[in-house]
Parts: C-alpha cells; structure tokens; sequence
C-alpha cells in the first residue's frame, strides 16, 4: 500500500523530520532524507501493527460511512 508522507527539515535538530498525515502521530526523523524515509516505513508498519493488536483486543472498531 501506499501511504502519504511529509518531509520537513529539522530546524531545531538539523536533518528530517517525516510524517504520515494519514494516520495520527506517525512521525519519524533521521539526518537524511534517505534514512528518514525508511524510518518512516517502519513507524507506518508499528502503527498498523498496533492497530491489528487493537483490533484483537476489542478495544478499537471501525464503523462505514458514506458520503
């Protein structure tokens, strides 16, 4: 799947600070680009990770809304 990122220098820190807009609080940071990115990747798969585990334990579900 593809998911939506914002990347941002880090202004305080120095290097990348990516995000994923999509799903709360997702949020990374690295000295590049590249390390960013795949920073990103491994927070997206921990937060839907977590989501499944939410989802097992009957604490989180989902409801279909048409617009």
């Amino acid at each position: 799947m593809e998911y939506p990122i914002v990347i941002e220098p880090d202004l305080e820190a120095g290097g990348c600070v990516v995000s994923c807009p999509t799903l709360k609080g997702c949020v990374s940071q690295s000295e590049t680009e590249k390390e960013a990115l795949e920073n990103i990747k491994d927070a997206i798969k921990t937060y839907l990770e977590s989501i499944e585990d939410l989802k097992r334990l009957k604490k989180l579900r989902t409801i279909e809304v048409s617009v």
